[in-house]
């Protein structure tokens, strides 16, 4: 239900690919879920949320520090969020999946919005390719990798509902936590004990501002996904291209 109304309700739910090497020291076990304390130490990561543990591979692990160290702490939280989520309701669907696979599409899924790694693509193409280039560095499976970029990619679009499971769940695990879960999916202690995990910290005004930053500064990423609909309702000078122009100014003679 979440990824339909995301899509039918928003338009479709929820970038220049860096030249730069990432140079990533090795992690731990501790990232920040909350405000970042003031002395700056952060704040350990549950291991077990609501029946789901976090993967805590070498890869998942490091990719967790990029995710945490690019992205502001609500955007790192939703990031989290949309795995759990993902994961509780591929479960109410006896859904198998590769739980490596499908934590690193989401913990990543945003990486396209973040200052960091945006660019005039759009954020969900922007991302997969930060992905890829990240996953690539680090030796991961080509299979898998592929399974990540398309994770990624078809996040806010509805054809993501039509690929397997590692797929599928990024956007719908992005669209419980975005536009709400289906109770009929994930119990609301569940959803209580991610949010208290990981609390939303102002999450939809913080997303919306986001957002429209992106688009502010890369308007031409967003043509398509709800990034247009933030645009044009948030961000006065934006006007994107309209198809059926594009199509009338074809250099063809009909």
């Amino acid at each position: 239900m979440n990824r339909r109304v995301l899509v039918e309700g928003l338009g479709l739910l929820a970038l220049s690919i860096t030249k730069s090497r990432f140079k990533l020291m090795s992690v731990g076990s501790s990232v920040s879920q909350k405000e970042p304390p003031a002395n700056g130490t952060p704040l350990p990561l549950p291991t077990d949320i609501a029946g789901v543990r976090l993967v805590d591979t070498k890869i998942a692990k490091i990719a967790t520090e990029l995710s945490r160290t690019s992205s502001p702490p609500y955007l790192f939280n939703h990031a989290v969020r949309t795995f759990l989520f993902a994961s509780l309701i591929g479960r109410a669907r006896k859904q198998s999946f590769d739980e490596e696979v499908l934590y690193l599409a989401c913990i990543l899924h945003d990486l396209g919005l973040t200052e960091q790694f945006q660019g005039d693509l759009p954020f969900e193409i922007q991302g997969a390719e930060t992905a890829k280039r990240f996953l690539e560095e680090h030796a991961y499976a080509n299979d898998k990798a592929a399974a990540v970029w398309d994770g990624i990619a078809m996040h806010p679009l509805l054809i993501g509902q039509f690929k397997a499971p590692e797929i599928a769940l990024v956007g719908e695990g992005a669209g419980a936590d975005v536009i709400g879960p289906d109770f009929s999916e994930i119990k609301k202690a569940d959803v209580e004990a991610v949010l208290q995990a990981f609390p939303r910290l102002k999450f939809k005004s913080a997303f919306m501002q986001t957002c429209a930053d992106v688009v502010r500064k890369h308007p031409k990423g967003a043509s398509r996904s709800f990034m247009r609909d933030v645009g044009e309702r948030y961000v006065p000078e934006f006007h994107p291209r309209n198809f059926c122009d594009l199509v009338a100014q074809a250099p063809f003679e009909d």
